[in-house]
């Protein structure tokens, strides 16, 4: 099950990747000649600039929380990376092939994935996004954490430990003794060879 939800969460994270990021990458692309943006001056003001950098932030949290978080499934984040993988292989091989595989290329959503693709962007996402797929344990459902009540005595003492074999000063209970008196008067008692100290 947890894998199945880890495909639908690559699903949203490809879509997110094509039509979020590509659009985002593509508004912060569009700069007058070769000016720099906004005239060299603050980018605040620009909601194109705004916006953009906003889709992309957020697919990069997106991307970074399938990534990180160890109770996601790694296809979750591993199949879209290896998507962008794939694509950019094709990219390589014949760059007019892999241009025409991007679908909606007239669109501000194909024009952005093909800049990504041309930049190498989509090949380092793919490469960071893949990781969680050599890694053993997130192929592994995580164990839950249990605990339970150790078996208390009547006398105060804890009995679990001493049957997990945990031999401390706190594993032994046992009720203890009054000690002998020791003293010159106690019943068979013997003064000692030397005499008593003189503090005069």
């Amino acid at each position: 099950m947890r894998h199945l939800i880890g495909v639908l969460l690559a699903v949203v994270m490809a879509a997110a990747i094509f039509l979020a990021a590509s659009w985002g990458y593509q508004r912060l692309l569009i700069v007058p000649g070769r000016a720099l943006p906004a005239g060299g001056g603050s980018l605040l003001h620009d909601r194109h600039v705004v916006a953009g950098f906003g889709a992309l932030l957020g697919t990069g949290l997106l991307a970074g929380i399938l990534v990180a978080v160890p109770r996601v499934s790694p296809l979750a984040s591993g199949l879209p990376g290896l998507a962008l993988l794939a694509v950019t292989g094709v990219y390589l091989a014949s760059v007019r092939h892999a241009v025409r595989l991007i679908p909606l290329r007239a669109q501000p959503y194909g024009a952005g994935f093909e800049a990504m693709l041309f930049d190498g962007v989509l090949a380092v996402v793919g490469l960071v996004m893949i990781i969680p797929l050599f890694v053993p344990s997130r192929w592994r459902r995580p164990a839950a954490a249990t605990w339970t009540e150790p078996d208390r005595e009547a006398d105060g003492g804890y009995a679990g430990q001493a049957a997990q074999g945990d031999v401390s000063l706190l594993s032994d209970w046992t009720p203890t003794r009054p000690q002998p008196r020791v003293g010159p008067d106690a019943p068979g008692s013997s003064q000692p060879p030397w005499p008593p100290a003189d503090y005069g």
